[in-house]
């Protein structure tokens, strides 16, 4: 009997993929304290921001949330989210310092950031774009105009260079968030207010008066997004790239998507579409 029960200790310990033994970096962390501590940015809907319960929500939310699920899975055992407020300027540097164990906003994934932080799949693909008040066209005509846009954001080089090749002669107004631009633009302290396209979008929809503002439809650069997390952690980012992989090709993505831009548009971009056909990958 003692044989059999030693045999049995020995095969569920050598069967049991992620055991405490085996768990490393990030998973270990949360296997320990038995939470996985959220990065998000207050002010970047629809992507991620406080809603109306002052509770964290948005796209990017919803799919930590899903891989929250995907690590309790893995570890086998609860998982609690703790939301940790970040800024664009210190949000790479809340992952080095194990402040965060995942960024869920709008983060531009680079070649450059990819130095400081590694990244998941593509979780959202959207463009620089520009939102003025309703009725002020500045399409096409930009000298002289004031061109509000986030610092420390990759569009702030696609705003400099667009000028730099049409030639106008446009101001730049740097900003602290997306939320002090829209306040610029209602106080017509600016002209414009340029940010990603889908950050734009989000603006206008938690508005009091969506329709006081017109986003132009043009891009004028590619923001691929992702969800940032700590360099050389493979285990941890692979489960999030196997719960990003499943939401594609099971189209259950589709619901998070319409949940957070269907009110908006019910036409997905072709850039996207791609994106679900990419990410689909097989298991």
């Amino acid at each position: 009997m003692r044989v059999l029960l030693t045999v049995f200790l020995m095969v569920a310990f050598f069967t049991n993929p992620l055991s405490a033994q085996e768990l490393t970096g990030t998973l270990k962390k949360i296997q320990e304290s038995g939470k996985i501590k959220i990065g998000f940015r207050q002010s970047q809907p629809p992507m991620s921001f406080l809603g109306k319960d002052n509770l964290p929500a948005g796209y990017s939310i919803d799919l930590g949330k899903r891989i929250a699920a995907g690590v309790e899975k893995k570890i086998g055992r609860d998982v609690g989210i703790v939301y940790v407020t970040v800024t664009s300027e210190n949000r790479f540097e809340a992952l080095a310092k194990n402040e965060i164990d995942i960024l869920c906003d709008g983060t531009t994934k680079t070649i450059s950031r990819g130095e400081l932080v590694d990244f998941t799949q593509l979780t959202f693909v959207t463009g620089g774009s520009f939102m003025t008040l309703r009725g002020k066209n500045i399409k096409n005509n930009f000298s002289g105009k004031k061109i509000g846009v986030v610092k420390s954001t990759t569009t702030v080089a696609e705003l400099k260079k667009l000028f730099l090749e049409t030639q106008a002669n446009a101001e730049i107004v740097i900003l602290n968030s997306a939320a002090d631009g829209l306040e610029a633009l209602k106080k017509e302290e600016i002209d414009a207010f340029a940010a990603d396209q889908v950050v734009l979008i989000g603006l206008a929809l938690a508005a009091d008066n969506p329709g006081n503002f017109s986003i132009l439809p043009d891009l004028f650069s590619y923001e691929p997004f992702a969800l940032a997390v700590r360099k050389n952690d493979s285990d941890f980012r692979h489960i999030a790239d196997s719960v990003i992989s499943n939401l594609n090709r099971s189209k259950e993505i589709l619901t998070i998507y319409d949940k957070w831009f269907g009110n908006f548009s019910s036409r997905r971009s072709a850039a996207y579409e791609a994106l679900i056909m990419i990410n689909a990958i097989p298991e």
